[in-house]
């Protein structure tokens, strides 16, 4: 009986400890504790189509600027950027369960921050490393705009559903408009970063490439590296980085958290669960991920103004996450692909295959772009609210591994055991 009672008090200990339990900073960030990037077996098919997809997407760019694509080139680049913030946007609406349309208030800290501190740590480090500061300054960019998003957390914590998309939309608008009327002369008004005479260090490796890549086939396929292939690479490295450590963290405690939280602040907050931690961490990793889109679409330009910076674009963002599937890191892949791709590719055959009413029909793709959109948002809110790829539920336990985790089952036979040592004791 003595046994029964500590089997049965040992299995509230460790309920206890996944429950109220802290852990560690890296898992709090990375997830320490997630599940594998793929759980389960794939199948030959889906493994085909994984392969087919990693070669399609590495050898895309070769294809385009050998044959002289270099605006359908530079269009992926956009398509990449967006979905690196919609992925940081995700964090915040489709796990956290929070409204925000500021999205482009963290693109723009991160892509000024980067203008800021990529010069003057170009001339610390010295012409020979001085193209190593790219990565300090994208992660430098990243943490200036996570800073951001904690201050922007501190006034919200109360605030849910449509107050909180009001203050995120005020704020977007707050940051843009500081932008544009040069504070302390820092972001050069609407001139914009860098200024004249200033260059920006090349990133690491650019110049190499460029003089050494050379691909000839025939008369038409000529391939080198330039600024939109570089930074096609550079840009699908980062998505493949912030992918794996958004889907870990995801699965971690704090990734719980957040479900919790989604689902029901009330309950989650009654069960234990630090609302305000949670929301905190959820505005903080969001912004990093905008900081880093930033820091890349900076540097990829050459130069950064207040213009990108609108609320509609902030909009757009948000669009890819709820067509594509909240919460989902499939949908958000899809839906950046359709809500930026689309209308690229369709000016870009208008231009280039359609004679001279190309330029044409591109303009009037460029101007019903808006109104394509919220069609295609109306039509996918009432047919499949859900988005393209809706987020699969998932079943943590909190204790063992068991029959939703592994193969060791013995904390359940333990919870099955308690109520009837219950009994028998009565």
């Amino acid at each position: 009986m003595t046994k029964k009672n500590t089997s049965t008090n040992t299995t509230a200990s460790m309920e206890d400890a996944a429950v109220k339990g802290k852990g560690s900073a890296a898992e709090t960030l990375f997830g320490g504790k997630a599940k594998p990037m793929f759980t389960g077996k794939l199948s030959p098919v889906k493994m085909a189509l994984v392969g087919l997809l990693m070669v399609v997407l590495l050898l895309l760019p070769i294809y385009l600027q050998g044959m002289g694509e270099v605006l359908l080139l530079a269009s992926f680049v956009l398509i990449g950027l967006y979905i690196l913030l919609a992925l940081g946007l995700n964090i915040i609406i489709g796990y956290a369960g929070m409204l925000d349309f500021g999205r482009m208030a963290f693109y723009a800290v991160g892509a000024y921050a980067a203008m800021i501190l990529a010069i003057p740590l170009a001339n610390l480090m010295g012409d020979n490393l001085s193209q190593f500061a790219f990565p300090f300054v994208l992660i430098g960019s990243g943490i200036v705009a996570a800073f951001v998003g904690y201050l922007l957390s501190l006034p919200v914590m109360r605030l849910r559903g449509d107050y909180l998309a009001i203050v995120t939309l005020g704020f977007g608008e707050i940051v843009r408009i500081t932008i544009q009327n040069n504070p302390f002369n820092i972001t050069n008004g609407l001139l914009g970063l860098p200024r004249s005479g200033d260059v920006l260090p090349w990133p690491p490796f650019f110049e190499w490439l460029r003089e050494n890549v050379v691909l000839v086939m025939g008369n038409e396929f000529y391939f080198t590296v330039t600024r939109n292939v570089y930074w096609y690479y550079m840009i699908l490295l980062v998505l493949i980085i912030a992918i794996i450590v958004v889907r870990r963290q995801d699965n971690s405690r704090l990734g719980r958290s957040w479900a919790a939280m989604r689902e029901d602040e009330v309950a989650a907050t009654a069960m234990g669960v630090n609302v305000t931690k949670a929301k905190t961490w959820a505005f903080v990793l969001g912004a990093f991920w905008g900081g880093a889109a930033g820091a890349c679409f900076g540097f990829f330009q050459g130069s950064v103004s207040p213009e990108p910076f609108t609320f509609l674009n902030s909009v757009i963002v948000l669009a890819i996450v709820v067509i594509g599937g909240m919460g989902s890191i499939p949908g958000v892949l899809l839906g950046g692909v359709i809500i930026m791709g689309f209308p690229e590719l369709v000016r870009w055959f208008a231009m280039n295959h359609l004679g001279g009413g190309g330029g044409d029909i591109g303009g009037q793709v460029a101007n019903m772009r808006n109104l394509l959109l919220g069609l295609f948002m109306v039509i996918m809110m009432a047919v499949r609210t859900e988005g393209i790829i809706p987020m699969k539920p998932k079943l943590h336990k909190l204790y063992g591994k068991g029959k939703f985790g592994g193969t060791d089952g013995a904390a359940d036979k333990a919870a099955e055991a308690a109520p009837s040592s219950k009994g028998g004791a009565n």
